[in-house]
């Protein structure tokens, strides 16, 4: 495994993504012990990059990584998330970075997680309600304390960014990334490099569908949340099956499979990128960290470059408005 930096930070270029450890996507049938061995398997394999959220559960995700790390929490870099929890009324799904509820969440994360730090702070989602100067404040003083290391943004807009850079110097920024989601090369990377934030991408397999194994929706689970995806539906979902079709036969020349042709051509946008692709399986952590050795061509790299991103909004509307904020 090779090891990049997020401005100070140094992190597998490939971690792991614990969401859907917790209930998210329903892809068949798992185990809190299948979930164990999967986190086990990544660390064994070089993997030190490790996120997951308070919301994710909610709380039993970091119950979970915090189980799974008894002895191990000195080889990873352990990245949560707040924000998108109200402890004010009492533990609720919704948008809250106020100082306050920052405080709460920070106590119950390391709790959780077995720890007296937390190496990557995220806020989940931008509240509207509380000025980020506040928000990064709070948080930089956790930094003070020595309950935070480096302090994080997710789904972001550039000028929010900025606005909370000045307060305290964000190490990382996470947002969907993708041969299927390519929004962030207009405007966000080239931000990032010029502030020396590391990027970090969710989702780097198109929520599973750029390993080939998503055909229509009948592939999927009665209640699976992409059912009404926009991009996994209708019109939309023919014509992204061409990016996955062009993906796969990539994999075929080069002898790998489409999610590590996915993920090599996404380390290959630079080495201030870090992907976090999530599972719950053994054999998919072994097939994902093995993306780090594929090496593909500059003729496959622009074929893939130039392929033309999904078509359909990325997630349903109610949920795309709390993104880049």
């Amino acid at each position: 495994m090779k090891y990049i930096s997020l401005g100070e930070l140094q992190v597998s270029r490939i971690g792991l993504g614990a969401m859907s450890m917790s209930g998210f996507y329903n892809v068949g049938e798992g185990s809190e012990a299948e979930s164990i061995r999967t986190i086990h398997r990544a660390l064994d394999l070089g993997v030190t990059h490790l996120d997951t959220a308070e919301i994710y559960g909610p709380y039993t995700n970091e119950e979970l990584v915090g189980q799974a790390l008894k002895g191990r929490r000195d080889q990873v870099v352990l990245a949560t998330k707040f924000g998108l929890v109200s402890h004010a009324d009492e533990g609720s799904p919704g948008l809250d970075s106020s100082p306050a509820n920052i405080r709460v969440a920070v106590e119950g994360s390391l709790k959780r997680l077995g720890t007296d730090h937390i190496d990557l702070y995220y806020q989940h989602r931008v509240d509207p309600k509380i000025p980020i100067e506040d928000t990064i404040g709070a948080v930089a003083e956790l930094v003070a304390e020595g309950k935070v290391r480096y302090v994080g943004l997710s789904e972001a807009a550039p000028a929010t960014i900025r606005r909370a850079h000045a307060v305290h110097p964000i190490t990382a920024l996470q947002t969907e990334y993708s041969l299927w989601t390519r929004d962030p090369e207009d405007e966000l990377l080239p931000l990032l490099r010029e502030l020396g934030i590391g990027f970090v991408p969710y989702s780097p397999l198109g929520h599973g569908f750029l390993t080939g194994q998503i055909r229509s929706t009948a592939d999927l689970a009665d209640d699976d949340w992409r059912k009404t995806n926009p991009r996994f539906v209708g019109e939309n979902l023919q014509r992204n099956l061409r990016i996955v079709d062009e993906v796969q036969a990539t994999a075929a020349e080069v002898g790998a499979t489409p999610a590590q042709i996915a993920l090599a051509w996404l380390l290959a946008q630079g080495n201030d990128i870090a992907p976090i692709p999530g599972t719950k399986r053994v054999a998919r952590v072994e097939e994902n960290t093995a993306a780090d050795a594929v090496e593909l061509s500059a003729a496959q790299l622009e074929r893939l470059g130039n392929l033309t991103p999904a078509a359909g909004e990325r997630h349903e509307e109610h949920v795309m408005a709390a993104i880049d904020r």
